[in-house]
């Protein structure tokens, strides 16, 4: 159940978030955050990691509502091991962040990015991130390192672990 409550708090922290940002920011506006660590700023995706697919947004929305929903069978399927935190914390952030962002494809038809980091590197300083982006990839480095083959084996036959 906590890794529900997880999940669901990264869904509506970043929505809202993202939802703030919409409409109390203008497009290219940018914000320095804790003194200068971070920048905020106002950035539509219409592709995935980094703008790749913008073109075929389309097939975008419809692999990240398929690779959503794989990962929410994986996800309902490992509530049945007992152990596995690491995973199954790993799959609730990821999931969280996933549901975010893949909500944001369907509904406004682009994903709301807001974070960067303001380096010197311009190609870095120009990646803009939202928290969902940050649980995805925190969330699938939590399930690589929590996953193990007899948990993942013993999930997918049906039977509890002891």
């Amino acid at each position: 159940m906590i890794y529900a409550v997880i999940a669901a708090f990264i869904f509506f922290l970043d929505m809202g978030i993202k939802n703030r940002i919409e409409k109390r920011m203008m497009d290219g506006e940018e914000k320095k955050l804790g003194n200068g660590f971070l920048l905020l700023r106002k950035y539509h995706n219409r592709g995935a990691f980094l703008n790749m697919g913008e073109k075929k947004s389309g097939f975008v929305a419809v692999l990240s509502i398929a690779l959503t929903l794989a990962m929410t069978v994986l996800f309902l399927v490992t509530f049945s091991c007992r152990g596995s935190r690491l995973l199954k914390s790993g799959l609730a952030l990821l999931l969280g962040g996933a549901y975010s962002n893949t909500y944001d494809r369907m509904r406004r038809h682009y994903v709301v990015d807001y974070v960067s980091f303001p380096v010197k590197n311009s190609t870095i300083r120009n990646i803009v991130f939202n928290i969902s982006d940050f649980c995805i990839m925190i969330g699938a480095l939590m399930m690589v390192l929590g996953s193990d083959q007899s948990t993942l084996h013993t999930a997918a036959s049906g039977y509890p672990t002891k």
